[in-house]
């Protein structure tokens, strides 16, 4: 069965990193542990004298001063394997934690998983062709050698690379190796962790190169993991769940997160909060508990977006392309049902076609696979038929021949309203009204990635009234537009209401008009 050798870089909070290691290796696992040597001189010795008798502890034989982006980090790092690799000759594993870290799955289930999947976990993206860096230095941070910490001295550090610049005194990346960048917390195999030893032992020129690179920690093993190990044996991600925010910071977790945490597709999170003792005790409880019915949700990531962007009305500064661009045709007339429960949409829109010879298609700017006809590649994807919005539009018109169309937009889409009603040419609006009960939303948080048929019931209890505020704040949004020709049909509505919202849309007489109103099942979930 799988032994881990945990790999702790830590600079702080004795009693915690005391705490730590003891969770980690009630149960059998190894811990090694790199405590910063700029760090206090009794804490460490605190946690020396703690851990004394604990025969699965290891300390680095060397410390050394650890900076933000400097290769210190990552010496540390090899100097805390060094001392797993020979102290600990069962490990199999071992895996990269900080103090921040804790588990959120029990060590039973952890080794399991290992036992189940023989390969190394590590995000490793092609450093040049991946996005994987957002913002900020990318070739310069290989190209040119940094000598100086950019935090603690930054007026030499950007003085040392405009010189380099200036006099152009670059270097090039080893022509051996393809670069790579990812995530500091990996789990790596034992034949992989020896076979970086031993290539960190034999090759001077790479040790050389990676020691004056920025930020190596997010290179080092992340390059030589994929240089060294079979691609075939590689898992591209970390099993560290983490996530980050807008500004690159990372997302911290407190106490009410404990059930999202154990629906997650990894073994442990960071970071947790140092207030948050419950969820601490609870977690350092959870590895040595041998519980292994864990259920996978893995919604966090999706639903952390989705929560934060709620308050983010952003303003453009400068017009889209396309609302520069040519019109629909001042003679055309563009029908837009509005609705957020498609299927409600998709009845009216099949009962339009039935009912009247005024083409009509459904979400073509929300689903891939609305049927479309052969318009020359621009109905391909969804990026491409909103980035040429108005092209696709007049494309359609021209191949029914026609001077009226109704299409199908989620109430999500204010920027397309916006974007159609300000067209030279009719744009017509009908906003669908529906109801929503739990099951409903229940549903379309699935639906959209929020939650899965796993997520705990508390989570989405927590979940259910933002997503309902969410869909009645887009309901508003589009009343507040005051957008012309604007009609409302409602599930409590009438039919006789229904069907005069549905004649002035339509410009159909009362009949057709009731018909519609009328379409079987047409608000059923």
């Amino acid at each position: 069965m799988a032994r881990i050798a945990f790999i702790l870089l830590c600079h702080k909070n004795p009693d915690a990193i005391v705490q730590q290691a003891q969770q980690l290796t009630a149960v059998g696992d190894y811990l090694a542990i790199h405590f910063d040597a700029s760090s206090s001189a009794g804490d460490f010795a605190t946690i020396q004298a703690a851990l004394a008798d604990n025969p699965n502890v290891v300390f680095a034989k060397r410390r050394v001063k650890c900076g933000w982006g400097e290769w210190s980090l990552v010496q540390a790092t090899l100097h805390a394997v060094e001392a797993a690799v020979e102290t600990f000759p069962r490990a199999s594993h071992f895996y990269m934690v900080s103090g921040d870290c804790m588990a959120i799955k029990s060590a039973e289930y952890a080794h399991q998983f290992l036992d189940t999947h023989d390969c190394d976990y590590i995000e490793s993206y092609d450093y040049f062709d991946s996005n994987w860096i957002k913002t900020g230095f990318k070739e310069e941070r290989l190209i040119y050698r940094h000598l100086f910490n950019e935090r603690t001295q930054k007026w030499m550090f950007y003085k040392s690379f405009e010189l380099q610049r200036q006099f152009k005194i670059t270097r090039a990346v080893p022509d051996d190796l393809q670069m790579m960048i990812g995530s500091q917390w990996w789990c790596l195999r034992r034949r992989t962790i020896e076979m970086i030893l031993e290539f960190a032992a034999t090759r001077r020129d790479v040790m050389r190169f990676f020691r004056t690179t920025w930020i190596p920690d997010e290179t080092f093993f992340q390059t030589l993991t994929r240089h060294l190990a079979p691609g075939t044996e590689i898992e591209n991600r970390t099993l560290t769940f983490l996530m980050f925010t807008d500004y690159g910071m990372p997302v911290t977790f407190y106490n009410d997160h404990y059930d999202l945490l154990l629906g997650q597709d990894g073994l442990f999170a960071r970071k947790i909060s140092g207030e948050a003792q419950d969820l601490r005790t609870r977690l350092g409880a959870l590895y040595a508990g041998g519980r292994a019915d864990f259920t996978i949700s893995n919604e966090g990531r999706n639903l952390f977006a989705f929560l934060t962007g709620r308050g983010r009305i952003g303003r453009r500064f400068a017009p889209r392309f396309w609302e520069d661009g040519a019109s629909l045709g001042r003679d055309r007339e563009l029908l837009i049902v509005v609705c957020k429960k498609w299927h409600v949409a998709k009845r009216l829109v099949a009962a339009i076609r039935q009912h009247t010879n005024v083409p009509a298609m459904e979400y073509l700017f929300n689903e891939d696979d609305t049927p479309l006809p052969d318009l020359g590649g621009i109905e391909n994807s969804l990026e491409k038929r909103a980035r040429h919005r108005r092209a696709l539009m007049r494309l359609l018109f021209d191949h029914y021949e026609t001077d009226r169309m109704v299409i199908c937009l989620d109430t999500a889409n204010i920027d397309l309203m916006h974007d159609f009603v300000a067209d030279k040419s009719t744009t017509r609006l009908l906003e669908i009204e529906c109801s929503f009960d739990d099951d409903y939303l229940k549903g379309h948080a699935m639906r959209i990635g929020l939650a899965g048929e796993e997520t705990s019931d508390a989570t989405m209890a927590r979940l259910l009234p933002t997503i309902h505020h969410d869909m009645i704040h887009q309901r508003d949004v589009i009343r507040d537009a005051n957008f012309t020709n604007a009609e409302r049909m409602r599930e409590r509505a009438s039919d006789d209401e229904n069907a005069a919202a549905l004649a002035r849309f339509l410009g159909v007489n009362a009949d057709v008009a009731m018909s519609l109103a009328q379409t079987p099942h047409l608000f059923v979930d």
